[in-house]
């Protein structure tokens, strides 16, 4: 039997390509990070994100051995961030914050150019964030049950804020509609800052943002806490109840933060960033940290990540071809 030299060489040609890339990712991800990475957070400095993205970075750089650099890249409900981290140079020196919103924004936005559950490589889930349903303390609702006769009295005339078209706080907003028979006006911001700053000034009524940066205005009594969106209570409002516990049965969505990369980041460089972050969720320092901020810590594997994000993606699909959100 003669063997055809043509596929002989193209064989030889492939196994030689082969081992370069592999023996080329290798000494890549060895000399890895030789410079500083940038930590991409698609909203303004100040929300949760940042936050989070800030607490992590300085810790990080420790470790890595090179400065990790906080970049807010905010507008069009996460997905400029994302897209951004989607395109850049699989290298493992540009890492995007994400958060549950990104796998909203999937439904939301039809003409997005990226795939967030292709484009982007899981690397771990940092925290888990309650949501809370606030109003300004002079609003004369002091439960949930008040603040929906409240609403319903006067059908379309208060507005919610949230962080954008698609965002979590956005899909809580029309469930909480839907459930209780209400009629709001929706108002998107570009992140949590200056969404805070027209809620204490009474530009609109409430709003379903994650605790960390309304808890601080809670203490001080400029805002009221009527109900967290979670399946449980949030330990840095225990007395708050669920918003389940105020009749609103199976209402249970909250805001995890993780970090991702380029899809065709290596693989070593990704296991890498992996164990560092892990080890620093799980350090008491920020634990401590967690804790003052209202989040719950998670670490978990690129593996569980991505098994989240592809099943969170699929049920909230639903909920807004449910709710008929859709920008272009």
């Amino acid at each position: 039997m003669t063997t055809d030299p043509n596929i002989s060489r193209r064989r030889i040609t492939q196994a030689i390509a082969l081992t370069l890339a592999i023996s080329g990712g290798s000494a890549m991800a060895q000399a890895w990070p030789s410079r500083p990475i940038s930590l991409i957070v698609p909203f303004p400095a100040g929300g949760t994100t940042d936050v989070l993205a800030r607490a992590l970075a300085q810790p990080l750089a420790q470790v890595l051995g090179q400065p990790v650099v906080v970049e807010s890249k905010p507008g069009a409900g996460a997905t400029i961030g994302a897209n951004f981290v989607a395109k850049a140079n699989p290298d493992g020196y540009t890492l995007l914050m994400g958060a549950v919103h990104h796998t909203i924004a999937t439904s939301v936005y039809k003409k997005l150019t990226y795939d967030f559950a292709k484009d982007l490589a899981p690397v771990t889930t940092v925290a888990l964030v309650p949501n809370v349903l606030v109003v300004n303390a002079s609003t004369s609702a002091k439960t949930v049950a008040e603040l929906v006769k409240m609403i319903k009295a006067e059908p379309g005339k208060f507005a919610y804020g949230s962080n954008g078209n698609g965002t979590a706080q956005h899909l809580i907003g029309t469930q909480f509609q839907s459930v209780t028979g209400t009629q709001l006006i929706h108002t998107p911001y570009r992140g949590s800052a200056p969404l805070t700053t027209d809620l204490l000034g009474g530009q609109i009524l409430m709003s379903f943002d994650t605790v960390t940066p309304v808890l601080p205005h809670i203490k001080a009594g400029k805002l009221r806490a009527l109900a967290v969106t979670t399946a449980k209570r949030s330990a840095a409002l225990p007395d708050v109840p669920t918003l389940e516990e105020a009749g609103m049965k199976d209402f249970n969505i909250g805001t995890w933060f993780g970090v991702l990369a380029p899809a065709a980041t290596p693989k070593e460089i990704v296991n890498r960033l992996n164990t560092e972050i892990v080890k620093i969720i799980q350090s008491p320092e920020f634990r401590a940290r967690m804790a003052d901020i209202g989040a719950e810590p998670i670490g978990d594997t690129s593996e569980q990540m991505a098994k989240q994000i592809a099943s969170e993606t699929a049920k909230f699909s639903v909920l807004v071809k449910e709710a008929k959100i859709e920008v272009e």
